[in-house]
Order: structure tokens, then sequence, then C-alpha cells
């Protein structure tokens, strides 16, 4: 049972666009520590509600709160890191190196246009060692590969030393080797750094073994606390809308 104040505390959370519903009466906590995964179909309400937890999108009802603080009220927003959907997408002309994109991850920390302190320099140089491109620095972004670009943007979220890590769908367009390496870096920033880690996939085929919550999002919510039993067909297929087999979950003891 959690007694802490939890990092999300949504209530009722709805969202309705041209009386279209996208989101119906979803309510669930997200605590410190917490390893969750985010699925479900295209159109499902996802990235709005990711968008919504972020003070991005305003609710039709219901409530958000951050901290125990309302989100109008809640000013601390270098606790939370964020990566887009598709913030790895980088045209190849972009005119920045590796450490100009992550050096953004300080700006919320400074005033616009003052230098870094001894103190940014050394989170970003952290976060850089922590996603493992510090080879990279010089590199121009748009010259990297899909899976080195996805690191750049992490790296970017930790240099403002989040306690929360949102992701969504950071591996689109990524090989299968560099999600692999992926999952591993997202449980160990969980593990050994105590981030609270939150992403959102649209592969149900592919569910990293560490993740201790899952939230399945077609308009309503389903919250499973514990991934490692199979969804059955039914429940996948209501969600879903499709004909699915099976989530898959890898076993190996921890």
């Amino acid at each position: 049972m959690k007694f802490s104040v939890p990092i999300f505390d949504i209530k009722n959370l709805s969202f309705v666009v041209k009386e279209q519903t996208i989101l119906s009466n979803i309510s669930f906590e997200i605590f410190s520590s917490e390893y969750i995964a985010i699925i479900g179909p295209n159109g499902g309400g996802k990235t709005t509600l990711i968008r919504m937890l972020l003070g991005l999108e305003t609710p039709t009802s219901g409530e958000v709160k951050i901290y125990g603080k309302k989100l109008t009220d809640f000013k601390e927003w270098h606790k939370i890191g964020y990566v887009p959907q598709r913030a790895s997408h980088v045209d190849s002309s972009f005119p920045a190196s590796v450490l100009d994109i992550v050096n953004m991850g300080r700006t919320s920390q400074r005033k616009l246009f003052s230098p870094l302190s001894k103190e940014d320099k050394e989170l970003v140089h952290d976060a850089m060692a922590k996603m493992d491109i510090l080879d990279l620095a010089e590199k121009m972004v748009g010259t990297l590969s899909g899976g080195q670009r996805q690191r750049v943007m992490i790296a970017r979220a930790l240099a403002s030393k989040p306690e929360i890590l949102i992701l969504d769908e950071p591996n689109t367009g990524v090989d299968v080797a560099s999600q692999k390496r992926f999952y591993a870096l997202l449980s160990k920033l969980n593990k050994e750094d105590g981030i609270t880690i939150v992403f959102i996939t649209h592969d149900i085929g592919v569910i990293a073994d560490d993740i201790a919550r899952l939230f399945t999002i077609n308009q309503k919510a389903i919250i499973c606390n514990n991934p490692k039993q199979t969804l059955s067909c039914e429940e996948m297929s209501s969600l879903y809308g499709i004909d699915a087999h099976l989530l898959h979950n890898h076993k190996h003891e921890h």
C-alpha cells in the first residue's frame, strides 16, 4: 500500500473534441520510483493523456495534480523530463551538435542566454555519460543514427535532473538492437538513479521485463499491476478492436 504523495494524481479525467470522446473518466496515480509502460491503439488517447499530465492540453473534466498541487499551481517543471513523440527525428542539415542539444536541457534552470555554470556543465556531462554519448559531443545531431539521436534526446531530458522521465513512443524508427539497449538504459535509470519512468509504446509485442505496472489506454484505462501475467486475448481484443493473440513478456529471474 502506498502512503507517500503521488507524483501524479489523476481523478476522473475526460477529454472530448468536437463531440468525439478521446479519453473517458480515467483515474490513476503514479508514485516515485515506479516503472510504467502505457500501451494502446493509434487514436486511443495515449499521447493526449500525457499532454494533459504536462499541462499541454486542458481536460474537458477531471483533475490532474502533480506532487499534490494543481497543474496551475505547479512550478517545478525541471522535476519532469519529457521526450515527445518523434523527438529523435531531426533533419540531416539541422545546425546543432550533440552537446548543443543536451545543453538545452539546462535552460529551465537558468536565465535566457546566460552561460552554463560549472554545475550545469557537470550535469550535462553526467547525462551524456549515462547515455554513453560523450564520444558524440561534437557530432552534428542530424548525422547520427536513430538510436544515437534517441539517446541524445533522453540525455537532454536527464540534464534537468528530473525525478520522473516521460517518453512518448521513443522507439519509433529505431532498430531492434537499439530498442534492446534503450530498455536496458531505462531499467538502469529506474533502479540505480531512482528515476520514475513512464513510457508510451505502440508495440504490444515487446514489453520490458522490469515494468512494474502496465497502463492500457483506449478512451478508458485498464491498470495492470502484474504485467508479467499475460493479458487475455479477450482483453486485448476489447482494447485494440483487433484479434490480438499475445502480449509477449520475457522470462528470467531478477
